[in-house]
């Protein structure tokens, strides 16, 4: 899982693959192929739904404002790169891990 948790200056980018439309909204597991943690989220992937569902779990699961989570990449697109910021890596894969 390390590896799709990076430390940056200002905080941690997670490599993340998303699952829309699922019966409930969690981290699934870590995926050693394309090196991306899985989420799976419950609502659809429209209209921004499913990116605003991602942004205010992450907030939640690592205890941040929602405004420090950010979709820096894949915004239409399943592989998603998401900064935490002010966050720490191992603080991170502390939470993920503990999951």
């Amino acid at each position: 899982m390390k590896d799709a948790v990076k430390e940056t200056p200002d905080g941690v980018t997670l490599d993340l693959e998303i699952s829309p439309g699922a019966k409930e909204t969690a981290v699934h597991g870590y995926n050693p192929w394309r090196r991306r943690i899985e989420i799976r989220l419950s609502e659809k992937a429209e209209k921004g739904r499913a990116n605003d569902q991602l942004v205010s779990f992450l907030s939640n699961l690592f205890g941040v404002n929602s405004r420090n989570v950010q979709i820096i990449m894949g915004m239409t697109n399943s592989k998603k790169s998401v900064k935490i910021l002010g966050a720490r890596a191992e603080d991170i894969l502390k939470v993920l891990t503990d999951k």
